[in-house]
């Protein structure tokens, strides 16, 4: 917000214009209390001062640091360190238990003792030194106060006494290879002589024991070495060995799983047919279905199910209370359930039942031997019984060698044997399938297909005639439409005259029917009346609608 007034038009414009100048040079630049001139490249928000600061003129002491900043003292806690020798004398608002001076018995990190220091005068404490710095706000958070950069030594030292010996137990690798490789040659000529290099071997394989143990237990020894190759003039690094195959290289086959680059992941297996749990790799979701999966989905769910009845749990925020709350939950379900079995049985009886060898000892175990062909067909032994249903089965009725339902004509069930409708029917066999076909044949019109046949083979052999019956069927079928439209409108004038009588009548039961409010109910279905189209297209036609604006006007004469 600028201290400045507001200004007029005419002023703001000169202002403008000054401005410009004193950016072209042509007019000086302003200047600030002490005289110092004010850079007109400077930006308005800037250069002018807040309101709250009221700083009357041009000027960028608002933009500096006001006042002198405080000292702050850069020394730190002086940690563990006592104030010179203990008193041996207990002293009057010291600690009664170890006899300091600077803190309270409640605040004492000595073991407490069985009688204190204020009792026995024994053993009394030196005081700790009590330091009391002025930080100010950045000193406060500064998460590297106090650190001492000397102590940074000790880990440059442990890693360059690893590199050392790194380096040294490389260079001992290389010249015992050299030397290996010089001794086989050298015994492959004179086999009886003694390797000179066995007890240096002997000698130098103490300090490369005690060596490789300093590797181990720093954990130094398979780190990565930098090195600069003079000749290709490339930094090579040796990194770990990547010994895992690639996702996308475990099958090459395009309709294989799906490899998603961008998140790494393939979800399917791969290899598909075989045993995921033999497999090295069988896909993401193989992993992810494994384990600890589906206990941790229990829990889950267990959490959300319980968070929506009041129960205060969290996996995420809570992990080790939602976990504890689980098992005393599965505790209390698993004790409810076998208490419930308990009443059960208790009441009702049927332990002995309960008893029984597990069905796996049962039905998994059989004598039966079946051998079956490769067309499926059972060879030797008995074929296993299906399993059958609460219902009967393979039930034949009144002689029947079919069952009920094994036939279906024109949206009836029946028997297959006889084509008899009926359930409770005898079967009558094929003579029964005959006698029916028979009077199918006599209860068939038999007018339409003597006269058609004729006429087809007329119009086969004469196409003059063939023309004729066409005319006359299309004359049929004119005469016959317009048939159809006489009537349709001979039954609308009927509904119209209907539908004008009822809404005339005086009969009580319509009485007021000119509103459909008060038409009584069921009064279209006195003396079992059935809606046609027509009657609708009447009622439609003669209904009074409330947004008319004839409606007054109806049934008036208005000359």
């Amino acid at each position: 917000m600028n201290s400045a007034p507001r200004l007029s038009k005419d002023d703001y414009k000169k202002q403008k214009e000054l401005e410009e100048a004193r950016k072209n040079g042509t007019v000086a630049p302003e200047t600030d209390e002490d005289g110092n001139a004010i850079n007109p490249h400077i930006p308005t928000y800037i250069a002018n001062a807040p309101w709250y600061l009221n700083s009357g003129g041009p000027s960028l002491k608002h933009q500096r640091t006001q006042g002198n900043r405080p000292h702050v003292d850069t020394n730190w806690y002086e940690r563990g360190r006592k104030a010179g020798p203990a008193a041996t004398k207990f002293r009057k608002g010291a600690c009664t238990n170890c006899g300091a001076m600077t803190h309270a018995v409640k605040d004492c990190v000595e073991r407490p003792r069985k009688v204190g220091a204020k009792f026995t005068s024994e053993d009394i404490k030196e005081d700790e030194i009590v330091q009391q710095f002025s930080l100010d706000y950045d000193g406060k958070r500064d998460r590297w106060n106090g650190y001492n950069p000397d102590t940074y030594k000790t880990v440059i030292r442990t890693y360059e006494k690893a590199d050392s010996e790194r380096k040294k137990q490389k260079s001992d690798d290389v010249h015992t290879k050299f030397m290996t490789e010089a001794d086989e040659a050298h015994s492959a000529k004179n086999p009886k002589k003694k390797d000179p290099t066995l007890a240096e071997e002997s000698d130098s394989s103490g300090s490369e024991r005690e060596d490789a143990e300093f590797l181990e237990g720093t954990g130094y020894n398979n780190a990565p070495i930098q090195k600069m190759d003079p000749k290709t003039r490339t930094t090579i690094r040796n990194l770990r060995i990547r010994e895992d195959t690639a996702k996308y290289l475990r099958n090459l086959d395009l309709n294989s799983a799906y490899y998603d680059p961008k998140t790494r992941s393939m979800r399917e297996n791969p290899n598909k047919g075989g045993n995921a749990s033999e497999q090295l790799y069988a896909g993401d979701n193989f992993i992810r279905l494994n384990g600890d999966v589906k206990k941790y989905s229990e829990m889950q769910l267990y959490a959300w199910e319980a968070y929506e009845k009041g129960q205060e749990v969290h996996l995420q925020g809570a992990p080790s209370q939602a976990e504890l709350l689980y098992k005393d939950f599965k505790h209390k379900k698993e004790s409810l359930k076998y208490k419930t079995k308990e009443t059960i049985i208790n009441k009702y009886g049927g332990q002995e039942h309960l008893d029984a060898p597990p069905k796996e000892l049962l039905l998994a175990q059989t004598e039966s031997y079946v051998e079956y062909a490769p067309s499926g067909k059972v060879i030797k032994g008995q074929e296993k019984a299906l399993p059958k249903s609460k219902y009967d089965e393979d039930v034949y009725l009144s002689n029947h060698t079919q069952v009920w339902g094994s036939f279906w004509e024109n949206g009836e069930w029946g028997f297959a044997c006889c084509h008899q409708l009926v359930k409770g029917s005898y079967c009558t066999g094929e003579a029964g399938k005959a006698v029916k076909q028979e009077m199918q044949k006599a209860l068939a019109p038999s007018s339409s297909s003597s006269t058609d046949e004729p006429e087809e083979d007329k119009t086969a052999l004469d196409p003059s005639l063939a023309k004729k019956l066409k005319k006359k069927k299309e004359k049929e079928l004119k005469e016959k439409e317009e048939k159809e439209k006489k009537e349709k409108e001979e039954r609308f004038n009927r509904a119209l005259q209907a539908e004008d009588a009822l809404r005339n009548t005086s009969d009580s039961q319509y009485h007021g029917v000119n509103s459909d409010r008060k038409r009584a109910y069921n009064s279209r279905s006195k003396d079992d009346y059935n809606v046609t189209e027509e009657d609708m297209e009447a009622y439609r036609l003669k209904r009074l609608r409330s947004d008319d604006p004839m409606k007054d006007f109806v049934g008036k004469d208005l000359s």
